[in-house]
């Protein structure tokens, strides 16, 4: 957590019980704990915030948990949820202004949120995760990125950052916090189905120390993460990483990341598609995967062609091999009425969309 949240978080916790009763109004004082339904201000008895206690710690003022769904947090969260906020410095200009007030009573300015706790793993819990989180300009998301060799990072709107996502190693296990890379999962549409999560180390070196540093949620199959618009052509790979290497040396070229070799061999194809190169990654699954696909498409009247790395995958070979080499051997592998199309015309091209 940074340090002006920090110092929010403590000094809301100095006015905790003042903090529950205007922002969690639907619960009440039960000795030293406010209890409530949850964080979104539903009525109930599952949620229980700590009123009293140290400064820092498991027992500090301010801590909540719920005990339904094992999501735990401090005042902040339950500022940005209760009144349904998305932008982190809306839940920063929202405390400061309550801790402003010369009252300890403040008058309802924000509105607890109507709509009932969605689903656990479902689009619509997706898609609350994915409005919950923040562009990932400057943030340790696009650190772990650019870690990676990825750089065409310029108007990516279907990544976001998360800095307090959740992560339950399994059902029985406590909730832990992690910063996040947070990736929407469309369908032909641009709705959002679902999302990605990568659970990131706060230094932004690498992904967390977890189990399954990586997640989906919600309805993936026949989607993907896109990056651009796909008219007549697009490439489609297994990774977000992948993916985004791909276009690191192609940014005009449109993409799509399935997310799993068995949900690339199911994406569903644009009306307008006419040729569609698959990334393949250096593994049995992968081979299925890009076989599978490949007849699918020429079934349906596209041509398929294969982009095929030097090592493991495409973020290998920008990491180890550099862009420029990377580049040289996507050349000859495109269709040659692509090379001037996303391969010559890099250096006048518009930053990435």
């Amino acid at each position: 957590m940074s340090t002006q949240a920090s110092d929010l978080a403590r000094r809301l916790a100095e006015h905790a019980e003042t903090v529950c009763r205007h922002y969690l109004s639907n619960g009440r004082r039960a000795g030293r704990y406010w209890i409530v339904g949850d964080v979104r201000n539903t009525p109930g008895r599952s949620m229980f915030v700590r009123l009293a206690g140290p400064a820092s710690g498991k027992g500090a003022a301010g801590k909540w948990t719920d005990a339904a769904t094992g999501e735990h947090g401090d005042l902040l969260d339950v500022i940005r949820e209760s009144c349904d906020l998305v932008d982190f410095h809306d839940v920063v200009g929202e405390a400061r202004r309550f801790l402003n007030l010369p009252r300890p009573q403040p008058s309802p300015v924000c509105h607890a949120r109507k709509q009932p706790p969605a689903p656990t793993g479902s689009p619509e819990s997706a898609r609350r995760l994915f409005a919950m989180s923040q562009p990932i300009a400057g943030t340790i998301a696009e650190m772990y990125l650019r870690k990676r060799g990825i750089t065409a990072l310029q108007e990516i709107r279907a990544l976001r950052f998360h800095p307090r996502c959740y992560y339950r190693p399994d059902a029985d296990a406590p909730t832990e916090v992690w910063p996040a890379l947070i990736a929407a999962v469309t369908d032909l549409t641009g709705k959002i189905t679902g999302a990605h999560r990568t659970w990131l180390d706060p230094s932004g070196r690498d992904k967390a120390p977890v189990d399954t540093p990586r997640r989906a949620m919600g309805y993936l199959l026949g989607n993907g993460v896109r990056f651009g618009v796909a008219t007549d052509v697009i490439a489609a790979g297994e990774g977000l990483e992948t993916m985004l290497s791909l276009r690191s040396a192609l940014p005009t070229l449109p993409t799509l990341a399935a997310l799993s070799a068995n949900h690339l061999a199911a994406i569903l194809f644009p009306v307008a598609l006419r040729r569609l190169y698959v990334a393949r990654d250096r593994d049995p699954a992968g081979d299925v995967a890009v076989a599978t696909l490949t007849e699918r498409a020429q079934s349906a009247g596209i041509e398929a062609l294969t982009l095929t790395p030097a090592l493991g995958d495409l973020n290998e070979d920008l990491r180890h091999l550099g862009i420029d080499e990377l580049r040289a051997a996507l050349r000859v592998q495109l269709a040659p009425e692509d090379v001037p199309r996303f391969l010559n015309s890099i250096d006048a091209a518009e930053p990435a969309r």
